[in-house]
Parts: structure tokens; sequence; C-alpha cells
């Protein structure tokens, strides 16, 4: 079990496991180098200067850096996934500000007249403990949070209002066309916010930083409190923009789904708002999940960007929001319809190992979405997107496989017992495989490990159960649980 390779997915659509395989070849693609014109863009732990780019440009994303973190920790450490999130850092500004692009090829930020400071989203705490459990690496903890903690400082002071919340630029979420011209705080941007400092402060308790901890937790549930008490409309069930006079607007945007990441609602909102998931009227599409509800008149069944595509990095965040209040079954479900329909939009003749994957998506039918006047949209192989479901959603939500090297864990969360599982997964200098199968004897895991770790199998509504699994190859019946 000592080849370097990616690792395998097993499962009973091979349709599912090509696509699998398919994305990391294509992945090669995505990778440029710094250069040594350009010093300050190396990593704070190695100097290999490649970064994550969408294949054909020299400007990197912040979004790219952050989302593309999640699937390539998958990569067996054949594609690192810390040196792009390194170069947003190493160019960070004596007052705390990281920019959300930059040239590659000038080291300089890339300007954008809708958002002239340059604001991204503030994931890069979510993305760092993210990493942590897949690396087990506590000095990159220690090495990242002052730049963390200095970047949060910057974004308080330049958009926190009087009010609390975070003014900012509708360009700043990505979410560019969206019928969201009014909002004055927006919903997406105040709970990323509030996401970012409540893994700050999950990141300072891995330093057993009690003070810093303590801090973040507090601001965490003071913009938390905000969130609840200006944004969300009891009467719709759901979490609306404010305007400048903190009035609810009420369109109904995938926005709103970003409270559940953040963990803002209790379980009677929670249940309001997952319930629109599966109403037709709402973001309940044939492929789950429309930018913005059905029922808005500025719903568009050609997608139109942000007005009613179906974007992989948006269904992603709906399907993590999901798991934050146990709704496994739902995501599983959600995140399978999703990849039918990436696969069946990769060629209108079916054949799926020819086409392209897309930036995004129709909400009603198969194929990229459309937006009149842009014919660069939707972009062919946008991977950040992309691979968050040909790899992350496969790996964690379909086979349902979550792993804490911390923790040394392994949590297999399945809906019903299938022929499954993964094959040759470094665990940091363990690599294991988890198999199910059918034999004579009913279900069987079979499992092979280079040392001890900790493996709980859910299967839902029947069965629990934590066993210490032993280096070697080993496996256990379902029936004997």
């Amino acid at each position: 079990m000592t080849k370097r390779d990616f690792p395998r997915i097993h499962f009973y659509d091979q349709d599912f496991v090509d696509i699998y395989d398919k994305t990391w070849a294509w992945l090669q693609d995505c990778w440029i180098a710094g250069g040594e014109k350009n010093p300050s863009a190396a990593s704070i732990e190695n100097k290999e200067n490649k970064f994550f780019v969408y294949p054909g440009s020299s400007v990197v994303h912040q979004v790219d850096a952050v989302f593309s973190s999640f699937f390539l920790v998958y990569s067996n450490r054949i594609y690192q996934a810390h040196p792009t999130l390194d170069l947003f850092y190493s160019r960070q500004e004596p007052n705390g500000a990281i920019r959300s692009a930059y040239n590659i090829e000038t080291g300089l930020p890339e300007a954008d007249q809708d958002n002239p400071e340059g604001l991204g989203l503030p994931l890069f705490a979510w993305a760092e403990f993210n990493l942590y459990h897949k690396s087990a690496n506590k000095k990159r903890v220690k090495d990242v949070i002052p730049i963390l903690d200095k970047y949060m400082g910057w974004v308080d002071s330049v958009f926190r209002r009087p009010n609390g919340l975070y003014g900012v630029p509708l360009a700043a979420t990505g979410m560019i066309n969206a019928p969201r011209e009014r909002a004055a705080y927006l919903i997406d941007f105040n709970s990323i916010v509030a996401i970012n400092v409540l893994y700050m402060s999950a990141l300072a308790d891995i330093l057993n930083d009690k003070e810093t901890s303590f801090q973040y937790k507090r601001q965490y549930f003071s913009l938390k409190t905000r969130i609840n008490s200006l944004m969300w409309d009891p009467g719709d069930g759901f979490y609306y923009d404010i305007d400048a006079y903190e009035k609810r607007l009420p369109v109904k945007s995938l926005a709103g789904y970003w409270p559940l990441l953040a963990e803002i609602p209790n379980d009677d909102k929670a249940e309001r708002i997952i319930d629109k998931l599966s109403d037709p009227r709402f973001f309940g599409a044939p492929h789950p999940f429309p930018s913005l509800a059905v029922s808005e008149d500025a719903f568009k069944e050609s997608g139109c960007g942000y007005r009613g595509s179906v974007y992989p990095h948006l269904t992603f965040m709906v399907i993590k929001g999901l798991e934050r209040y146990h709704r496994w079954e739902l995501a599983r479900e959600c995140a399978i319809r999703h990849l039918y329909f990436v696969l069946d939009s990769m060629s209108p003749d079916g054949n799926h190992h020819k086409g392209n994957l897309w930036e995004a998506y129709l909400p009603h039918k198969e194929g990229p979405a459309q937006w009149p006047g842009k014919p660069d949209f939707p972009r062919s192989q946008y991977l950040t997107y992309d691979a968050l479901s040909t790899i992350c959603l496969t790996i964690e939500n379909v086979v349902g496989l979550f792993i804490s090297l911390p923790r040394k864990t392994v949590d297999w969360i399945i809906p019903n017992l299938e022929i499954m599982g993964v094959e040759n997964l470094s665990l940091k200098k363990n690599m294991i495989t988890i198999l199910s199968n059918k034999s004579g004897r009913g279900w069987e895991i079979h499992m092979e490990s280079e040392k001890l770790y900790y493996f709980t199998i859910n299967i839902l509504g029947k069965k629990k159960k934590t066993l210490p699994i032993p280096s070697g190859k080993c496996s256990m019946l379902i029936d004997k649980l």
C-alpha cells in the first residue's frame, strides 16, 4: 500500500468513478509556476511556487485558493493544497489587507471598479481548519493565525458598520448580477464573516489560546444575534439582505443558505429554510440548487448568471450546511442528483468521455447555463467549482467518509449498504482502504491500514459503532455489530 497515487473510489455507478478519475487528470492543467522574478510568492512551508489557477489565466483568485483546498487535500499530497493560500498570505499589506485576486506575473492585485478594495470572501479560517484535520500540522496553524488575525482586523476596520454588520459591494460576494442591487448589508457576506470568526476561535483552541478563542467566539455570537434579529423574516421563514435603513429585501437567493454553514439558525429556523430546498416553488428544482428561487420574478430558466444558474460551489456550500444540522440523507440525495446532472451535461449524445464540466448549469434540465450577451459564460473545466462536486462531494457525501487526522478518526456515514468505498487514501503517513462488499456471510467491510485509527460506522437509523482498527488487514460483518 505504498504506491503514491490518487486515492481510488469504488461506487456502484461507474460513471461517478470515471469522472472522479478524470478530474484528477484534468487538474494538472491548473498549475502554474510563480517564477523566480516574484520571490514574495514563496510558500510559508515550501518553495514550490506552483499555484492553482484557471488554465490560460495568470490571475489567482482568493475564491479559487479557498475552495480548491477542500478537494486538493484528497490528492495524497500529489497536489498541495496550501501554496495557493500562502500566495495570498505572502502579499498581506501592512494594514492587514489581502486582496481578492493577484496577477502571478506582476505580483500586483487585480483592480475591479465594482469592488475597489479588492475584498474577497473571508473564508481562510474555514479552509485552514479543514487543512488541519487532513494534515494534523499544528505548526501551520501557529504560523497562519497572526496573518488571519491581522486580515480580520482589516475587514473589521474598513467594512464593519455601527450596527455591527458589514457593508460591502455585491461584487465582493461574486454574485455579480443577482437581483440584490438595493442591499446595503448582504446575508451571505455577513454569514461568511461569522463562519470565519467561528473557525478563528476553533484554530485558537487547537493552540490552546483561550483568550483569542474567547474573543472570536464573542464576536461570533454578537454577529449571530444581529443576523437573527435583523435579517431573519419570521413570516417567510428565510434570511434576507437588508437595505441601508435595515429593512429586509424579500428576494430569496441561495445566499440565504450561508447561515446554515455558520450555524446561525436554531433548529426551528433551520427546518423552515431546509424545507425550501425540496419545494419546487423555491430551490427544489430538478437540478439542485438554483442560485435564485424559482418563484422570483428575476428567475431565468436559462440561468443567466446568478438569476437561476446552478453553481457547484454554492451547491457544495448548501450541502455542507445541511451536514451542520445532521441532514445526512438529504445532503447525500442532493449530491447524487447534482452529480447526475453534471454527468448528463457533459455531452448531449450521452458520451461522458468526451464532454466538459462547466462553471454553471441549467436548473431545470441538463446542460450548461446560458447568459445572453456573455459568450464566455459559463467557463468550461472550471475545476475550482467542479472538483468540489466530482471529488469532494463524492468522497464525503456519496461514499460518506469524514476524516480527522488529529483525532485519528474516520467516520463513515451511509444511509444504506452498497458496494462502495475508498482505496489507498493517505492519512499523513498512513495509507488506508475501506470497502464494503456483500459476501456469503452478509455485508462485510474490509479494511487495510498501516497504523491504528478509530473507525466509526453510522448506518443511518440502524447502527452506529466506533472501533479501533489495527494495522494490517481486517474485516467486520455488519450483522455482528
